[in-house]
């Protein structure tokens, strides 16, 4: 693997000039504005017999001005200034014209396009060129590297209670100061790249370089991520590369005419799950497509670093259709591994790491892949963090299958420190995946139909409702300070946001009644949700205190299976859960030195019972437990 990196970084040095120049590439493919007003537009379309420019500016002349053919299916144009001006004024709306092999001419959006927007009563997306007289400065310098990362997963469009596509701007100033609030330190952006079908959760892909036009403009995605700069807050792109919208009017698909292009030809070339289109990695213009849209993203817009998508489907030939992992590694080396892919992704993480190590990059992989978090220097894949994806099916098997009092503490700790310490993961108990329609939060799973009814603190506690907010905190809690080397939680499940999400589509007559987050739920005095909330700011603000996350693992003194006790140290801190349903213990003997609680469930801010004395020291006595020397009783 590390052979094959090596000989495309070889190759691109020879050939382009070094990493640098042919990264840069989304300076001039497209259409791009000159310093002397002129136009200067680039496109790959090998399979075009020939390639115009139409548009406004033309009056949609399709023949009047054509692209000069290059080397290697390349094509130019070059358009003087008029007057000292540019010939397409900002805001014209353009097509590249494409003359394919069997005669047809085929109107195109530049996959380098950089703004394309949909008017109402059209179905396709118009690319629009974006050249402002006066372009976004930002003002804040991005934060620090940070060595404890606690996400808050976003996506703009629903970040709002009222039934309507949210907006960057509505983002800006009333989510972003919840965020910091709250106590996490970086935001990860979903559905930003630009998609036709809004339903698609922003995973069906048509403009790379376009940032989503339904929630504003260019520079209003610029004001967003500065403002977040200035709270110290890191902001980081859901990247998707390993397919794409199948849409060929407004996406990548058959740009050329051809059914290969940017994707593999046949049956390679398509998603069978996913009905999307799957790159050709081994493709020299694709590695240059998709290597300077991350520094685009990077550059332009001053992202912070990427969590990848999909990374699973790239890794292997049979995207993880119909495949099991068992941690055997025979999984993980052999033909069905597709290393064209898995060399991008090395490619990707070098380029960041050399042009700006400040970023950093995620893994979303349900593989197990080894190594993928390690140096591409050892050949590994060179990501910074992978997300640990078995801890939040392990919570939803509990919950679903389980009686409390079967629940088993021995595996829950392994499920929660079954990882390759030399690789960072990111633990979550939820993510969006869990609040889709089709599935349930950890929220609704425990209390179901009485968060309709009996989340008013006016109303009795009922037992179902108690339960579900005592095991909301204490699931989040131990995934935080045990399942990993980051936290990530998805926008609303703090609180434990009531019912599911689901987007304006056909099946539910293009309804936004659940693509909402109802942010006022929390600050309504009257509604425990509140607790929740109160919970997750402090749990986070105790991690930005002491640092756990970026401590070594935890030493686990005890998992008692009739007790139903969790007890383990991390960051000279003593964590101690019981998850007996109905049993508490007093003068219970665990492993600690000086003790004072710090944190605690069951205080009355959190919805707690407020059984225990937070003035209360605890100090410890010479009396050995659990292979310790020391211990106390709480």
């Amino acid at each position: 693997r590390y052979s094959l990196f090596y000989n495309h970084l070889k190759n691109i040095e020879e050939s382009e000039g070094g990493l640098d120049k042919f990264t840069k590439s989304y300076k001039t493919f497209g259409v791009n504005q000159l310093a002397d007003g002129g136009i200067y537009c680039k496109e790959w379309a090998p399979g075009a017999e020939a390639v115009f420019l139409a548009g406004d500016f033309n009056g949609w002349n399709p023949f009047s001005h054509p692209y000069k053919k290059l080397e290697f299916g390349k094509w130019e144009l070059f358009i003087p200034p008029q007057d000292g001006h540019s010939p397409v004024p900002h805001g014209s709306k353009l097509k590249v014209v494409i003359r394919a092999q069997n005669g047809a001419l085929l109107y195109r959006i530049s996959p380098w396009a950089r703004y394309v927007v949909r008017d109402e009563d059209k179905v396709n997306y118009d690319w629009v060129h974006w050249n402002p007289p006066q372009s976004y400065i930002h003002k804040n310098p991005s934060p620090k590297r940070l060595k404890s990362l606690r996400i808050y997963e976003s996506h703009v469009g629903i970040a709002s209670p009222e039934g309507k596509v949210a907006s960057y701007k509505n983002f800006t100033y009333n989510v972003l100061p919840r965020i910091k609030d709250l106590g996490y330190n970086c935001v990860q952006l979903m559905a930003i790249m630009e998609h036709a079908y809004y339903a698609s959760f922003g995973y069906q892909i048509t403009s790379f370089f376009a940032a989503s036009s339904r929630y504003g403009t260019p520079d209003d995605l610029k004001e967003m991520i500065d403002v977040a700069h200035s709270m110290g807050i890191t902001v980081l792109l859901d990247v998707v590369h390993s397919h794409a919208s199948k849409n060929s009017e407004d996406g990548l698909n058959q740009f050329d005419g051809t059914d290969s292009c940017f994707f593999h030809s046949g049956y390679r070339g398509n998603h069978q799950l996913w009905d999307s289109r799957l790159f050709d990695y081994a493709n020299w213009e694709v590695l240059r497509f998709l290597l300077s849209n991350l520094r685009m993203w990077i550059e332009d817009y001053r992202f912070d670093g990427f969590r990848f998508d999909g990374v699973t489907s790239m890794l292997y030939h049979h995207h993880g259709i119909g495949t099991g992992f068992s941690g055997d590694y025979n999984e993980y080396f052999g033909l069905h591994v597709d290393e064209d892919a898995l060399c991008y992704l090395m490619l990707a993480n070098h380029m960041i790491n050399t042009l700006h190590p400040e970023c950093i990059t995620i893994a979303e992989d349900v593989s197990g892949m080894p190594a993928l978090c390690r140096p591409v220097a050892e050949g590994g894949g060179g990501f910074d963090y992978r997300l640990a994806m078995a801890i939040p099916d392990k919570w939803i098997q509990i919950i679903k299958e389980l009686k409390d009092e079967d629940w088993n503490m021995g595996n829950i700790v392994h499920t929660l420190t079954n990882r390759r310490h030399e690789e960072k993961y990111i633990a979550y108990a939820e993510s969006h995946d869990q609040a889709l329609v089709g599935d349930k939060t950890l929220a609704f799973r425990l209390m179901d139909a009485e968060m309709y009814t009996n989340m008013s603190v006016l109303m009795p506690l009922t037992p179902v409702i108690d339960r579900g907010i005592q095991l909301h905190k204490m699931i989040r809690l131990i995934t935080h300070a045990l399942g990993g080397e980051s936290y990530l939680n998805f926008m609303g499940n703090e609180f434990g946001h009531p019912e599911w999400l689901d987007f304006p589509r056909i099946g539910n007559n293009e309804s936004y009644h659940y693509a909402r987050r109802q942010f006022n739920l929390t600050e309504d005095d009257l509604l425990r949700y509140k607790f929740l909330n109160a919970f997750d700011r402090d749990m986070n603000k105790l991690e930005e205190r002491f640092g756990w996350l970026a401590s070594p693992q935890a030493y686990v003194s005890e998992k008692h299976e009739s007790n139903k006790v969790i007890a383990f140290e991390r960051a000279g801190l003593i964590f101690i859960f019981n998850f007996h349903p109905y049993q508490s213990y007093v003068d219970y003997r665990v492993v600690a030195f000086k003790y004072k609680i710090l944190l605690d469930s069951d205080a009355g801010e959190y919805g707690g019972h407020q059984r225990l004395d937070h003035n209360t020291e605890y100090f410890s006595e010479e009396y050995p437990h659990n292979y310790r020397p020391n211990s106390i009783m709480v």
